[in-house]
């Protein structure tokens, strides 16, 4: 089997965030000028704290939380120890009469069993006591850490006080752009990082997201066995929050994990000679977690039912229909995450997309289910009706046996039914609403295009978008299900996962290791059917699927307009604008003008509200004319919607955004230019400058607006961004041979037949539902590429219409071979999947 063999390496100049000389900077200090925050060791959990006491809005609500949560787990343990064994149910039930002197009535103590029988039956159960001797461990250990944290985040408390000059009183009314802005200034005087004299941007979010973006980019790869095909759900995506936790246990910072702090690989990850010691070495260890999790999996599961059933149940009581809400999964928010893309940026995307997620998913309804659901609405409400009228007569009628229960389940009925039956002013049009979706969560797969009105569309989106009621069953399932895949699935992954961690980690000067996808680097990780095409080297192994390098890039850069990218980087936004300038003039200069009625639709000028934008760029007809994909023509209708969405990001520029931010908020004061707290930002889509986060002001609610509203308009250029790069790559896919990234194959046995015709690569399905209808395409001789074992996996050349295919045989995650080797296809795998508890050191962000 051949890999693809390339040693752990130094970050090279076009990655380093350094200045030209300040490679192997160390910065020295007097010893008598040195503050309290002068060279931190561990930069990764200093930011981290950093951001985590940001994310909960200062020291005191961080505290109570704490507080909070470890007063919860002594009374889960406590109250249910209490209902199992001093509890007299039969007196509860009226099973049992109970004799009174002074009175017939019974009284809840009644049913309280004394306290030396309690104590008594609680010491002569041993299940009990092995429960309450583990909770207690597990208590004692969240305490110490508890103790732990307070004094590292009393320290936290004084940097933002002293360093950052910002008290905890108003540390809710500052963005995170803000505190970071800061916290790059006082660089310069406190040195905390000694290594350079500087920080950027991307030095602070590659710390507090080392982590998190190799699990991003292994989930982007396809290496985490987290997709399985099961004889009777049929395609299933199983990725829980426990899982998750095994993951990181085994990679990170568990013992024996591939790193040796929080910043460095160790070394013998670093070389491939001894890859399959390694992967031997890994194997056992995860075989060891797996029979520890099965061996502890009767605790872990008692306690998972405990805290459901007191989490939701009071929940579902109040609310019935809560549990058929959606919520993002797991995964899903692995696979729509950007690399270097924050918890709060994460969350505050999807949940704009979470409206109209929901429409889209609540217009198919099964009509037969529709019927069926009112017809038992309608019985159980008649007979509900029947028993609200009998009680409002006589409320004795409540003490007749299951009346009450008979009128509780019959109103959650009467919900769940409700929750099947379609709303009748509602409008189908699945498409618009897939478009819409699109603008929030950045990413999404080719063959969902045009097929938004199918089944099979519909429940691939809700793999990542599914049922509260499915995210808890598989969290109650987890404990369980767990330890099979560690033994069983993760272990067979064991090279490949040794290769992936040697061949995407770069040490970057100032940072230590990270994942060199997380560089953000269309050179080394472009795709070229993303607007990468001939700027970029990298293989079909080293490419990130989906355009992730790309979009991640344009995100970032948009979110961190300080951020000076790197020269590829520089060069691939300079080439965007550009070509986003051009193609909104021909948009104006011809389609507006052969179109009359269209023109409307370009009062996106006039009116740069960000929901404007974003409403009229998606309710004009490119995105009607999207819907007749098949029709003559279809490309000029692609060449419209891309003329749309430059228009629209043209629309975005500095002065319009700024006199609209002038005319429309007059409450919001713009601060100077020169303010020291501003943060002033160059926008995407042109030249000048546009604020994009700025100091609290005299007022911290104006403040706090205006930073709202650039914000907002951020996050409108990243939506019609990401718009007009799906737009691109669909009209470059139209001449390629497409390769479907959804359902992407098992790499332990997964490959393309290098060899076939070109009349069967033209009928080459995207996935095992939707055929792949491509026009025909010129197949052009494979590009020589520089560097030994590189191998360019497809360019184009939109502008001229040209394309160049290359089809390379996939082989496991170890690599892409080299030779020219044939394989089978075989049948393609879907996938899916909250933000969750971190490991112990690495505190949860919010």
């Amino acid at each position: 089997m051949a890999h693809f063999d390339t040693e752990y390496q130094r970050l090279e100049a076009s990655y380093s965030d350094s200045p030209p000389g300040e490679e192997n900077l160390l910065v020295h200090v007097p010893e008598g000028s040195k503050s309290p925050w002068h060279h931190i060791e561990n930069l990764d959990l200093f930011f981290q704290r950093v951001y985590n006491l940001h994310q909960k809005n200062g020291f005191t609500c961080m505290l109570l939380g704490e507080i909070f949560e470890l007063v919860q787990l002594v009374f889960v343990v406590a109250f249910t120890v209490f209902l199992a064994n001093c509890v007299d149910y039969d007196i509860l039930f009226a099973n049992k009469f109970v004799n009174h002197t002074d009175s017939l009535k019974v009284t809840l103590p009644d049913a309280f069993l004394p306290v030396d029988v309690c104590s008594a039956r609680i010491r002569d159960s041993v299940p009990v006591i092995f429960i309450l001797v583990i909770s207690g461990v597990f208590w004692l250990h969240r305490l110490v850490k508890f103790i732990y944290n307070i004094c590292c985040y009393w320290e936290i408390r004084s940097f933002y006080i002293n360093a950052l000059k910002i008290s905890m009183a108003d540390l809710p009314y500052f963005t995170w752009q803000e505190v970071q802005a800061r916290i790059v200034e006082i660089q310069k005087e406190h040195q905390i990082c000694i290594h350079k004299k500087e920080l950027s941007e991307l030095d602070i979010y590659h710390r507090i997201l080392r982590f998190k973006n190799y699990m991003v980019a292994m989930v982007n790869k396809s290496l985490l066995p987290v997709r399985f095909r099961l004889p009777v759900l049929g395609d299933t995506v199983f990725y829980t929050r426990g899982l998750k936790y095994n993951f990181e246990l085994i990679f990170f910072w568990g013992p024996g994990s591939l790193f040796e702090n929080e910043w460095s690989l160790k070394s013998e990850y670093k070389r491939g000679g001894n890859r399959l010691e390694l992967a031997d070495r890994l194997s056992s260890r995860i075989l060891w977690i797996g029979i520890a999790n099965l061996l502890l999996c009767p605790v872990i599961l008692i306690w998972q039912i405990l805290y459901a059933f007191f989490s939701y149940t009071e929940v579902i009581k109040r609310e019935p229909g809560s549990l058929g809400a959606r919520c993002w999964s797991l995964y899903g928010r692995f696979y729509l995450r950007h690399f270097n893309e924050l918890d709060h940026e994460l969350m505050s995307r999807l949940s704009k997309g979470y409206k109209a997620s929901s429409k889209y998913m609540n217009c198919f309804m099964s009509p037969l289910l529709t019927v069926v659901a009112k017809n038992v609405a309608f019985f159980a409400g008649s007979i509900l009706a029947v028993l609200i009228a009998l009680t409002i007569y006589d409320e004795d009628v409540l003490a007749v046996e299951h009346v009450l229960s008979s009128i509780t389940l019959l109103g959650v009925c009467i919900t769940v039914c409700r929750s099947f039956i379609p709303d009748k002013h509602m409008v189908f049009c699945p498409e618009q609403l897939l478009k819409v979706i699109l603008a929030h969560i950045h990413y999404m797969p080719d063959h969902w295009q045009g097929n938004a009105h199918r089944y099979e569309t519909r429940d691939e989106f809700a793999q990542l978008f599914q049922y509260k009621a499915v995210f808890i069953l598989e969290e109650l399932l987890s404990p369980v299900i767990t330890p099979f895949i560690l033994i069983f699935c993760l272990r067979r992954k064991s090279l490949e996962i040794i290769d992936f961690f040697r061949n995407f980690t770069v040490d970057v000067v100032g940072v230590g290791d990270t994942c060199s996808f997380a560089q953000m680097d269309v050179r080394q990780h472009g795709h070229p059917a993303w607007m990468s095409a001939g700027k970029t080297e990298a293989s079909i192994y080293q490419q990130a699927e989906d355009g992730k390098t790309e979009l991640s890039l344009m995100h970032f850069a948009i979110t961190n307009p300080h951020w000076q990218p790197p020269r590829e980087s520089t060069h691939f936004i300079s080439l965007l604008k550009e070509k986003v300038h051009r193609d909104a003039a021909v948009g104006q200069q011809g389609i507006i003008a052969e179109n009359a009625g269209f023109t409307s639709t370009h009062s996106l000028h006039n009116d740069s509200e960000p929901r404007s934008l974003i409403a009229n760029l998606l309710m004009g007809p490119p995105s009607l004319a999207s819907l007749h994909l098949g029709r003559e023509g279809s490309i000029n209708h692609v060449s419209i919607g891309v003329s749309e969405g430059a228009s629209a990001l043209r629309s975005l520029s500095p002065v319009s955004t700024s006199l609209h931010l002038r005319g429309s908020y007059p409450s919001a004061r713009l601060p100077r230019s020169d303010h020291p707290a501003v943060v002033a930002g160059r926008g995407m889509a042109g030249s000048g400058t546009d604020a994009r986060t700025i100091s609290s002001g005299s007022s911290a609610w104006e403040g706090q607006l205006t930073s709202m509203i650039l914000s907002e308009y951020a996050s409108t250029e990243m939506s019609i961004h990401a718009l007009y790069m799906h737009e691109m790559h669909k009209q470059q896919s139209r001449g390629e041979l497409s390769r479907h990234t959804w359902h992407r194959q098992e790499s332990d046995e997964s490959s393309e037949s290098v060899n076939e015709d070109v009349e069967a690569a033209r009928n080459f399905p995207r996935s095992s539902t939707f055929p792949c209808t491509t026009t025909s395409h010129q197949e052009g001789a494979a590009a020589q590429q520089s560097g030994s074992q590189r191998r360019q996996g497809g360019t184009s050349d939109p502008s001229s219409g040209s394309f160049r295919v290359q089809r390379t045989p996939r082989m496991a995650m170890g690599g892409w071979s080299e030779e020219n080797q044939t394989s089978r296809h075989h049948d393609p795998v879907p996938e899916e999947g909250s933000e969750d508890e971190l490991p112990p050191h690495i505190h949860k962000v919010t």
